[in-house]
């Protein structure tokens, strides 16, 4: 089973956006994992993701109503196979927390997966309108496409 992790600031935007969209496309194609997201701010911890998020998943069939925001902690590394940073500071922050190599080793900026060593951010939409959540997602549902695909390659390699 592979584990999947998205870090964002506050965990109620796109970190549980992308977790909504990655454990979605997985689950329709059957592939075992465990996909969640945290942050690096305290101030939403305990908190469901932010209502223009869940209107944005909810009108494409994804529920996100049962996230809860909570903090990246040093126990991820061991945990995850994959670390996916929204922006430069989520990647950093998680880089200094880095205990080895190997750590360091899973954690990729989330947009990499479109525009490989590009280093881009998703742009924080939680000071603008919906029609931001709205572009995020579509930005984070192509990022996810591409982490199936890579997934399945690996898959069909194997085979």
């Amino acid at each position: 089973m592979i584990k999947i992790l998205f870090v964002c600031t506050g965990n109620i935007c796109r970190s549980p956006m992308a977790e909504g969209i990655l454990r979605e496309k997985l689950r329709k194609i059957k592939i075992p994992a465990e996909v969640d997201s945290c942050g690096f701010e305290s101030f939403h911890v305990g908190d469901p993701p932010d209502a223009r998020a869940q209107e944005v998943a909810r009108n494409r069939g994804i529920d996100l109503s049962g996230h809860r925001a909570r903090l990246f902690t040093t126990a991820d590394f061991e945990k995850f196979d994959y670390i996916y940073a929204m922006d430069s500071s989520h990647f950093t922050n998680i880089m200094k927390l880095a205990g080895s190599s190997a750590d360091k080793a899973k954690v990729d900026y989330m947009l990499n997966l479109l525009y490989p060593g590009q280093n881009l951010g998703v742009t924080d939409p939680w000071y603008h309108q919906l029609k931001a959540f709205e572009q995020v997602y579509l930005q984070l549902d192509e990022a996810c496409d591409r982490f199936v695909d890579q997934i399945l390659a690996r898959s069909n390699q194997k085979k």
